[in-house]
């Protein structure tokens, strides 16, 4: 069987990354694509590298037909979401990429994206959408919120260590390294090349980025009582990938172990061998993300660091997993291409 698919925000990079991925599934058919400055144009003028797929001209999101769409992905700006949402036929699956849904909480939203949220039924009603712990709720969902990509990788290192129990909850430091992709496509003065290569630099500094919110929502919900964990995200001067290294207390041979035991039958999740770390380079382009465990010399302490591409793994392809879940496709249906390398 094959479901009629529509983009809105295909003319963004987790838009563009969609249209990759999906262009190969033997099940969906991008029947629409919707944009806003770009309208109008071909997918081939706005992305010259799609230009041998047969696509639909882009269009304004008011002149696309829902009708007969079975899913919607919804990639568009971070407000413009749930204003464009809540005004979608109500019988509409829908995969949202933005933060519009992410946080349970309407409080909680208007703490960390400073204004109410414009669609809070919807809000209700999102089911998140980190595939590998909410597998169950997004296979009956109608409106998925994909999770932020820096606050997947994070999860997938320290959610089994929050449930186990094995890892001091007040003494959780997450380091993280994102590209520069997970910024958007929008120009934007310090993305410049001249600005942003040859070096790299911490920003949100002091616990003020917005991924927290779902830090404190996921973790807390998991221990039974509230955790914060120390964050601080830098921009890499490189088009794709993050990496998370997290520091914690606790027995690193048994953490490992909590590891793999977590994601014994993960398709996209690989735990490393103990003392084995993990590179961007080896889950670019991919759905995949590694782990790795090592002891720190501090007795009692651990390293874990986790990477993935920001773009696949920690959007587009998340997004296209929880999809394929949704429709009743088989999970790993279009996304188990190898990663890039070199």
């Amino acid at each position: 069987m094959t479901y009629s698919i529509a983009i809105l925000g295909a003319s963004g990079y987790t838009g563009a990354e969609l249209i990759r991925l999906i262009a190969e599934h033997p099940h969906l058919n991008i029947t629409a694509l919707g944009a806003h400055s770009k309208a109008g144009q071909s997918m081939a003028q706005v992305f010259p590298h799609l230009r041998h797929l047969d696509l639909p001209t882009l269009l304004q999101i008011g002149d696309i037909d829902f009708a007969n769409i079975d899913l919607c992905f919804c990639a568009l700006p971070h407000k413009t979401s749930q204003e464009v949402i809540a005004k979608l036929p109500a019988d509409l699956k829908i995969v949202d990429l933005s933060a519009d849904f992410r946080l349970r909480d309407p409080e909680a939203y208007k703490q960390w994206y400073g204004n109410e949220h414009a669609a809070v039924a919807h809000q209700k009603e999102a089911v998140y959408g980190l595939t590998e712990f909410y597998r169950a709720q997004i296979k009956a969902a109608r409106l998925v919120a994909g999770t932020g990509c820096n606050a997947a990788t994070g999860q997938f290192v320290l959610r089994p260590l929050i449930q186990t129990g094995l890892i001091d909850l007040d003494e959780i430091i997450l380091d993280l390294k994102c590209a520069v992709s997970g910024a958007g496509r929008s120009l934007k003065e310090n993305l410049l090349h001249a600005e942003l290569s040859e070096g790299y630099h911490g920003y949100a500094v002091g616990g003020t980025h917005r991924h927290l919110g779902e830090f404190d929502q996921e973790f807390s919900a998991l221990a039974g009582r509230p955790v914060k964990i120390q964050f601080t995200p830098h921009l890499i001067p490189a088009n794709r990938g993050i990496l998370a290294t997290a520091y914690v207390k606790g027995a690193a041979d048994a953490i490992h172990q909590a590891l793999v035991d977590a994601y014994p039958n993960e398709p996209f999740i690989e735990v490393l061998p103990f003392g084995e770390t993990p590179s961007t380079h080896h889950v670019r382009g991919s759905n995949f993300c590694h782990i790795g465990v090592a002891a720190d010399r501090i007795e009692g302490r651990a390293i874990i660091i986790g990477a993935l591409d920001n773009l696949t793994k920690g959007s587009s392809g998340q997004a296209l997993q929880n999809a394929n879940l949704m429709l009743d496709i088989e999970e790993t249906e279009g996304l188990m291409m190898a990663p890039l390398f070199p």
